[in-house]
């Protein structure tokens, strides 16, 4: 069963008001409710709700992020569609394998089903965000399908999937509860110092290996304690580091000061 008041369908960098209509209409055809819009190509949105029809409530409550990243920082699993195929190291699911999983992460906390622009859809780099990716299968006619009709057929699998409201879907427990992406994220961040230092990385092009290092983690099911235990453990590594080579760092003595004695305390 999913968890309908956990799944955020995600629009990036839409750029027609129809479309957005259109897709809240279909998000209240099928008893979802939570939008977000990622980096809008435009914020000219006000002939929406004509085509929005009883989806006035969608859009009233719809959010709006600066970068796909903002968008999916409270989610613990996001799957991204896209009509390409073939992706260097990814493995596309079908869209109701996307669904399955859509529905068993949405007991750890809230999941995203990200659609891209109009013009282009997600590129690998905006894919790299998301823990899957999924194509729905097409003729080689016309492969490519429209925004609201890829989100109509999705949002129908997931609907058929089981829904359970909001109200009736418990929380997760505390030590269930999913590691953030926001979270992870940020320990991404803190890995890439660390690696960089560690001359692990390729300093000219590090983010490939760190969003394949990131999905792994997502895969690997993290609670937000275990993430948020892994952030600290490498903010310390890092401060560690920094020390070894005289880098000056808070509650750190720099470079040339003076070494604390056995029964100092820092302050």
């Amino acid at each position: 069963m999913l968890a309908a008041g956990n799944l955020t369908v995600i629009l990036h960098q839409t750029r027609s008001p129809e479309n957005l209509g259109a897709v809240a209409r279909v998000m209240a055809n099928f008893g979802f409710s939570r939008l977000i819009l990622s980096d809008p190509a435009t914020y000219a949105f006000r002939g929406a709700e004509r085509l929005a029809v009883k989806g006035d409530a969608v859009l009233d409550a719809m959010a709006v992020a600066q970068s796909l990243p903002e968008a999916l920082k409270d989610c613990v699993y996001a799957v991204g569609t896209t009509s390409r195929t073939q992706i260097e190291g990814r493995t596309a699911l079908t869209p109701e394998q996307a669904v399955t999983r859509l529905a068993e992460q949405s007991r750890r906390g809230r999941v995203a089903l990200v659609l891209g622009s109009e013009q282009r859809g997600l590129s690998n780099e905006e894919l790299a965000f998301c823990t899957d990716l999924l194509v729905i299968p097409t003729s080689e006619v016309q492969p490519s399908m429209n925004l609201a009709q890829a989100a109509g057929v999705l949002l129908y699998l997931c609907s058929r999937e089981g829904r359970v409201s909001a109200e009736a879907a418990p929380p997760a427990a505390p030590e269930q509860q999913g590691a953030k992406m926001g979270t992870v994220r940020a320990l991404g961040d803190r890995m890439r110092q660390v690696m960089l230092e560690a001359q692990f990385l390729n300093p000219q092009a590090p983010d490939h290996i760190l969003r394949e290092l990131e999905r792994s983690l997502l895969r690997a099911e993290l609670t937000q304690r275990e993430a948020e235990l892994w952030l600290t453990a490498f903010k310390h590594l890092g401060r560690a580091m920094g020390a070894e080579k005289g880098t000056p760092d808070k509650g750190t003595p720099g470079k040339g000061a003076p070494s604390r004695g056995p029964g100092s305390t820092s302050t």
